[in-house]
């Protein structure tokens, strides 16, 4: 029998700051009360079931989301899965950043211009890449399973490089509360492979039974 290794990434629920559409990577708020209800719904519609072990960033949004999605059961929180560092920019709106010619230098290429104060984006690939190495993947091999709760940009990226369907980081539309589930088989020790299977997740079927 094929041996399965998968990994589950799901963003955090929704704060009343991504209502404003301000930027929040390493700020941390709580979720919204309109988060922790959809959240509750997704859980009762979803039927989660106990994940083998669950990792998450370390900011409230999304201890919170693991929290309800996954009652009484141990978490991991690494800061390492954090979002971008924005910087300067961090709580501020498109509106209020749009005249700034450095907000829009860094619009047109991210990879190439760094937020005041931030994060570039290289960073955050090392920070990801290594996360991936040294927390996520050794999880998921120990357990054949590994629940990951962390941000937009973060999941974004994880799929741009592994997931199976061939798209540019931005192109992956990832809601608050949801993700995707990538899977490897017979992939023992492999952390920088694409997956063999990929679906979106949760599931919004319940298991029989």
């Amino acid at each position: 029998m094929a041996r399965r290794v998968a990994v589950t990434l799901l963003r955090h629920g929704l704060t009343l700051e991504n209502q404003q559409k301000k930027y929040i990577g390493f700020s941390d708020p709580l979720l919204c009360e309109e988060g922790r209800n959809e959240l509750r719904e997704l859980h009762e519609k979803a039927g989660f079931l106990p994940s083998e072990a669950i990792l998450s960033s370390d900011r409230n949004r999304c201890v919170e989301t693991a929290e309800i999605l996954f009652p009484g059961q141990r978490i991991i929180a690494s800061p390492a899965l954090r979002e971008l560092h924005f910087g300067e920019w961090e709580n501020k709106t498109y509106a209020e950043l749009c005249h700034d010619l450095h907000y829009r230098a860094w619009i047109d290429d991210p990879s190439g211009t760094c937020p005041p104060g931030g994060e570039h984006f290289h960073e955050f690939e090392k920070r990801l890449l290594t996360a991936w190495q040294e927390e996520i993947w050794p999880m998921a091999e120990q357990n054949g399973h590994v629940t990951v709760v962390t941000h937009g940009g973060p999941i974004r990226f994880y799929l741009s490089v592994f997931a199976s369907e061939p798209k540019e980081m931005w192109e992956w539309h990832i809601p608050h509360g949801k993700g995707y589930a990538l899977d490897w088989n017979e992939n023992t020790g492999r952390f920088d492979g694409k997956c063999t299977l990929l679906q979106e997740a949760p599931s919004m079927v319940k298991p029989s039974g």
